[in-house]
């Protein structure tokens, strides 16, 4: 008998002694569904896996410029468990690392900064060079913009009066100096930015609990020229004044050589 095809199913021929196998195709999956399962994967992936993040300030001018969106990694550091540990290549923020954190002044605002000292490290900083466990770090990422010095800055840590220093980095400066150099508590890290004369750092609030810490940015993956204003701003107004300004100069603001530009540390060792 010849194998025969039904409307829903298909009937292959056995061979001589053995039963009849009929396959069913499978029922076709639906387009609500394809698209609910995609959006959800892909939630998981930018909430757990990865996260977006945009550059409003030029703390770390030039390594990150204002405008820069970059991917951040959020397993990098994340607490290994009992047995993810061993796969999952969890580790440690390391002296020099880029590290993105909940500033711990304010949770609710995310800061980017440069892993200076890790816990047991002695830091200091004389003349604007910063010197760490007694050893002059090389830094060829740090810029000078302001041509004005400032003693608390350029020399810390020192008891020059600064309006700018809060109750953490008082408490830090209280508790945690030891013959004239700031020695990082357990569980915590001194993060400047990498634009030195303009950057709200740990030298004025203080150490950055391991515990804010959320990821390690991986790609900047556009870059685009825009002001503090419209993107530190959650107004009305500054918004559509950003989307027009998108819709007009896309191409032109656009940094296109920043694009895909991988982020690494610097390590002196």
């Amino acid at each position: 008998m010849k194998p025969t095809l039904d409307r829903g199913k298909a009937a292959v021929a056995a061979e001589p002694g053995t039963s009849a196998v009929v396959a069913r195709p499978e029922p076709p999956r639906g387009t609500i569904a394809e698209w609910t399962i995609t959006i959800l994967l892909l939630l998981f992936g930018t909430t757990t896996l990865v996260q977006a993040f945009v550059i409003p300030t030029g703390s770390m001018e030039d390594t990150l410029l204002i405008g820069d969106h970059l991917l951040v990694d959020k397993l990098a550091y994340a607490p290994g468990g009992s047995f993810s540990k061993y796969i999952l290549p969890y580790e440690n923020p390391r002296d020099g690392d880029i590290i993105v954190f909940r500033y711990p002044v304010d949770i609710s605002q995310t800061f980017v900064k440069r892993v200076v000292g890790i816990a047991g490290d002695h830091i200091k900083i004389i003349d604007q060079q910063v010197y760490r466990n007694g050893k002059k770090l090389i830094e060829p990422y740090t810029v000078h913009k302001n041509p004005y010095p400032d003693s608390f800055r350029d020399n810390f840590p020192n008891s020059e009066p600064n309006l700018m220093l809060l109750d953490r980095a008082r408490d830090m400066l209280a508790n945690n100096v030891v013959n004239g150099e700031v020695v990082v508590p357990p569980d915590s890290f001194f993060a400047m930015g990498d634009n030195r004369d303009n950057s709200l750092d740990s030298r004025y609030w203080g150490f950055v609990p391991r515990g804010n810490i959320i990821g390690k940015p991986l790609i900047i993956y556009w870059s685009y020229n825009a002001s503090t204003e419209s993107l530190a701003s959650s107004s009305v107004n500054n918004l559509a004044s950003h989307f027009l300004d998108l819709a007009e100069h896309f191409f032109t603001k656009t940094r296109w050589d920043r694009t895909f530009r991988l982020i690494h540390g610097y390590y002196n060792y």
